[in-house]
């Protein structure tokens, strides 16, 4: 095995949150390694809504973060909340500064929409639904013209090397075709690598994204937080595609009725905030539909008209591949893996529980999501962590002047990953882990989760099936229902469960083979 030494910062992941870290940390020297060409590939860029930030007069901080709470479903880290939301509009006016279109109205003003559960609005975008591309491609324009920043494209982050508690490298491969792996040595290493969404069948996250950089945090022994609590988007377009398309929240914000087959809108008996309220319930609405062989569908017509096609280009497009025509017809719409509130247990310096190891973005748990991420709360808390990890790196590792490039020239062999087993446990976390979950299902997708680990022949199969059983064995173990949690066996709130979860992949795999030992 080849092992490179480095004085550089390795940053692992290419979206929002690897990015402005590394602006934040030049000029001290990092290598970034981003599986595809910068850009391509992040769930950042795919984010449709926004960003949260109380940027109208009207508007404030603290209320912010009180909806941040009241999402959360009990178990927010309130200071987490209060110190985010109050540094919101700041990262705005710096995202401004650096060159992202914002929306402005004729005076100059921040054009803020509405989405679910916030009780103003409050997000920040970009051309209706292209914030999350807009802000990536400013923000990788910088970088590409900062000199400390060497990025490597066409590589994939595999696992971690620990000396006892301490990280002191990164394994690395070719993202395809493989290659044997690499080992770089560093002083410190930032880990921005995305979510879990894909290790759901359905879901609106890129492909790559399938809790890899969580898993391989947890076999190195990194504490996870939260894990159980993944967000199910309740309006991915329903067209066929994995991953499925996205009909931003703004929709709704701007006055989209959900209705099922026969014109009912069926919201308006599930919350008194009928399309507006918090996620979870929105999703578990249409979910119910679907169930029911009701076919939801999002209704723009009456609202926007024609205007769906201009000021929403994301949908059109998908809308267009499928041959849907919105401004005639409601969009099929069904509920998809979207954001995973837990991960990497990180503190308010973005700091994981192994020294010389920070997380930020969707990666970490910092414990601002609770049960139940606010929407366009996502990209925010990127961009907060993102900082406030450079900072302290920056603080803990001192100035280095300057490092050599990392030059890797890559070790023929390795084993692609079995694309069918990868499917198998997909099928099973979105049958049995999916929007509504029981004890039965979860004990049977920790069984095929552990089928699958066993003839896994890749570190990255190792790394997918150590998040889907932290997943689904937390999920297990938490007898209750909350936020974007929710049980059948057990459907209500329990007060005494109002906390949040710290687990280890020791505890989740004891979990896991408990399960399987009584299946069998």
């Amino acid at each position: 095995m080849k092992t490179i030494t480095t004085d550089r910062v390795i940053v692992v992941g290419a979206g929002l949150g690897a990015l402005y870290a590394a602006l934040k940390l030049a000029p001290h020297p990092v290598v970034m390694i981003s599986p595809e060409t910068l850009g391509e590939g992040a769930s950042s860029a795919w984010a449709q809504g926004g960003v949260a930030a109380a940027m109208a007069e009207t508007d404030s901080p603290t209320a912010h973060a009180a909806d941040t709470v009241t999402a959360g479903a009990g178990t927010v880290d309130a200071d987490v909340a209060e110190m985010v939301t109050a540094s919101a509009a700041e990262h705005i006016l710096g995202l401004t500064d650096l060159g992202t279109p914002f929306d402005r109205d004729e005076n100059g003003n921040y054009v803020m929409s509405r989405e679910a559960a916030h009780s103003a609005a409050r997000v920040v975008r970009v051309q209706g639904d292209q914030a999350g591309r807009q802000i990536m491609e400013t923000l990788i324009a910088k970088v590409r013209a900062t000199p400390s920043v060497q990025v490597i494209e066409g590589a994939l982050a595999t696992g971690l090397e620990t000396d006892g508690d301490r990280v002191t490298g990164v394994y690395i491969r070719r993202a395809g075709p493989p290659s044997e792996k690499v080992l770089i040595e560093t002083p410190a290493v930032l880990l921005a690598g995305g979510g879990s969404g894909g290790l759901f069948a359905h879901t609106t996250n890129p492909p790559r994204i399938r809790g890899q950089v969580i898993g391989f945090a947890a076999r190195a022994g990194a504490r996870i937080a939260d894990p159980e609590f993944v967000q199910f988007h309740p309006t991915a377009i329903d067209m066929g595609e994995d991953p499925m398309p996205l009909a931003t929240e703004a929709l709704r914000g701007e006055g989209a009725i959900l209705v099922n087959k026969d014109g009912a809108r069926f919201m308006l008996e599930e919350h008194p905030d009928a399309e507006l309220a918090p996620r979870d319930i929105v999703a578990r609405a249409i979910f119910k539909q679907t169930q029911a062989g009701n076919r939801p569908m999002l209704d723009t017509r009456e609202v926007l008209g024609k205007e769906v096609l201009t000021r929403f280009p994301a949908v059109a497009e998908a809308c267009a591949r499928a041959g849907f025509d919105p401004v005639a017809n409601p969009i099929p719409v069904a509920v998809a893996a979207h954001y995973h509130m837990g991960g990497i247990d990180t503190d308010d310096h973005g700091r994981a529980s192994l020294d010389r190891l920070w997380v930020c973005g969707e990666a970490s748990s910092t414990g601002l999501h609770g049960a139940n991420r606010l929407a366009s709360n996502g990209l925010l808390e990127a961009l907060v962590y993102a900082r406030k990890a450079a900072e302290d790196m920056a603080d803990v590792l001192g100035d280095v002047p300057d490092a050599s490039i990392v030059d890797i020239d890559w070790p023929e062999g390795g084993d692609p990953v079995n694309q069918d087993a990868v499917q198998r446990m997909r099928d099973a976390m979105t049958a049995n882990v999916g929007v509504r979950r029981n004890a039965k299902g979860l004990k049977q997708a920790l069984a095929t989760i552990a089928e699958v680990e066993s003839h896994a022949e890749t570190e990255t199969m190792l790394n997918m099936t150590a998040t889907a059983t932290l997943i689904a064995a937390a999920a297990l173990r938490r007898e209750e229902s909350r936020g974007g949690h929710f049980r059948d066996d057990y459907p209500e709130a329990d007060p005494n469960q109002a906390s949040r979860t710290k687990i280890t992949l020791t505890e989740a795999l004891a979990i896991r083979d408990a399960a399987v030992k009584e299946l069998t």
